[in-house]
């Protein structure tokens, strides 16, 4: 089955696939808007639940849109991946109201490893987090065995 999809089409089924599960990034209001071998972009509107103390989005909720950028950049080629380590620079307070957008884009994939960075930046190009994330192969496909 999957033999016969292109690239594109194979991370688009293997999004879709994880979507329909990912009731995390939904809940939060996430949208995905791209999808690509090695990519993926999220977005998300900050809410008045997701403020801190100081009135601005609490640092939780932007590396939970990148990790899910993460995710979603790593799944794209039919094999289930999580990850292995995480770490994220907040650059920039981000206010109530201002959807953010996590790009995701593949560093190196070799063996059962990854690397992945994703740019968390405002409507206005404000880039507000960097993240990079070390991914690892599990056992399973999202699309089945061939």
């Amino acid at each position: 089955m999957t033999d016969s999809m292109t690239p594109q089409d194979l991370a688009r089924a293997c999004a879709d696939a994880m979507w329909t599960d990912d009731s995390a990034s939904q809940r939060l209001g996430m949208a995905l808007e791209h999808v690509a071998p090695g990519e993926a972009t999220l977005a998300m509107t900050v809410t008045d639940q997701m403020t801190n103390g100081f009135g601005i989005c609490h640092g939780g909720y932007i590396f939970t849109l990148a990790d899910s950028a993460f995710a979603f950049a790593c799944n794209t080629y039919n094999q289930r991946v999580v990850a292995q380590h995480c770490s994220v620079s907040y650059l920039h307070p981000v206010e109530k109201g201002a959807r953010l957008r996590a790009e995701a884009r593949e560093i190196m994939r070799r063996g059962r490893s990854g690397i992945y960075d994703v740019r968390v930046r405002t409507d206005a190009g404000v880039v507000v987090a960097e993240f990079r994330g070390h991914s690892r192969v599990i056992a399973g496909t999202h699309l089945g065995e061939e």
